[in-house]
């Protein structure tokens, strides 16, 4: 097999989960190590901890994937005296790499909240608080002759998708004009002299964080020495990335009930609650680690329930009469990520040495 490299991973990952859907607070990506070194083995988990370090060793593996991010706020220091900076020091000292996917991972599709849902055997799955300002429109004009590769092109680089729907484009032919001076090359025409040309207008939506790509995709993709193209940016929601989903149990069933299939699919002995509702459940919000920020948008949207983690005290007095609030627990919640990273990548690399922590790093205990 050819060599791996970090940088290659991090592509894979990135690819379902872009770093620009992470929180303005967040520290995701490769946060020690370098891109370019070669990949002996993976090993995955959701905290980075100085047992992961040893684990990490012991199995050969010099990449360590985690959910959460072991540099959060800054590190002023390097002097082993805090976890963060032990593990980074452990890291160094033994050419390890640290790549963390955190809040990019929770708002992509098929993230961290989409699990759970499936845990829970929700269907109609929909993201509960959509990115915002998060879309574009852009608008090309290519001849006649290579409208059709470039439609292709601005697809395969992530534009061109509504919904369910992907491939969507309007077009309209039209007439482009334009005269080139004595430095051009033009691809029909010639220098100096006005040209007419029957062109073919196209207009995809894009995801704001693909622009990169997309514009590079066009420029490669287009005969033209200038392309001309414009982008605008939409009110429209992003109804595929976001934090938080919100879907429908297959059968109502009672507050008692759901609490103990909350508990059987997560894993969990105990889980704290808001007052148990006289009414059934159906419509479930939830959202995986810390996620009470949400509940006045899963009650917006009709949830009879709203299953997150880190609640405070004053959100069950919040959540009254209105929502089941059920706090699950950060790490149960969020330890879906491990699935997700190992079944993402086990498929890019099928004969690779890919490993899950068998480390169970949940610092809340229960007795």
């Amino acid at each position: 097999m050819h060599e791996v490299t970090v940088s290659q991973v991090a592509s894979y990952i990135e690819a379902f989960a872009p770093l620009g859907l992470q929180e303005s607070y967040d520290n995701s990506g490769l946060l020690v190590g370098n891109r370019q070194m070669k990949v002996t083995g993976i090993l995955i988990a959701l905290d980075a901890t100085p047992s992961l370090i040893d684990e990490a060793l012991k199995l050969g593996a010099n990449l360590i994937i985690t959910h959460h991010p072991i540099i959060f706020s800054g590190l002023k220091r390097l002097t082993g005296s805090s976890l963060t900076e032990q593990v980074v020091l452990a890291a160094i000292k033994n050419d390890l790499a640290l790549y963390c996917a955190h809040t990019n991972l929770d708002s992509a599709w098929d993230g961290v909240s989409h699990r759970m849902a499936a845990a829970l055997e929700l269907a109609n799955v929909q993201v509960l608080e959509p990115t915002p300002d998060s879309l574009l429109k852009l608008v090309t004009f290519a001849p006649h002759s290579h409208a059709a590769a470039v439609r292709a092109a601005l697809f395969a680089a992530g534009a061109g998708h509504i919904g369910n729907y992907d491939q969507c484009s309007f077009n309209l032919e039209g007439t482009g004009t334009f005269r080139g001076n004595e430095a051009t090359n033009p691809h029909v025409g010639q220098p100096g002299k006005p040209h007419i040309e029957p062109e073919t207008r196209i207009e995809v939506v894009l995801p704001r964080i693909a622009t990169k790509s997309v514009l590079k995709a066009l420029g490669e993709a287009h005969p033209y020495e200038e392309v001309a193209y414009d982008l605008y940016p939409l009110a429209n929601t992003n109804p595929r990335t976001g934090l938080g989903v919100i879907g429908i149990l297959p059968q109502p069933m009672d507050a008692a009930q759901f609490m103990q299939k909350v508990r059987t699919a997560f894993g969990i002995p105990y889980v704290r609650h808001s007052q148990m509702p006289a009414t059934e459940i159906q419509r479930v919000a939830l959202c995986g680690g810390s996620g009470a920020s949400l509940i006045g948008r899963a009650v917006a949207l009709g949830a009879h329930a709203f299953v997150t983690a880190d609640a405070k005290y004053h959100n069950f007095f919040d959540a009254q009469n209105q929502i089941l609030l059920v706090d699950a627990g950060h790490y149960e919640t969020e330890l879906f990520t491990v699935d997700i990273f190992y079944e993402l990548l086990t498929k890019k690399l099928p004969n690779f040495a890919i490993h899950k922590s068998v480390i169970k790093s949940n610092p809340i205990n229960y007795y």
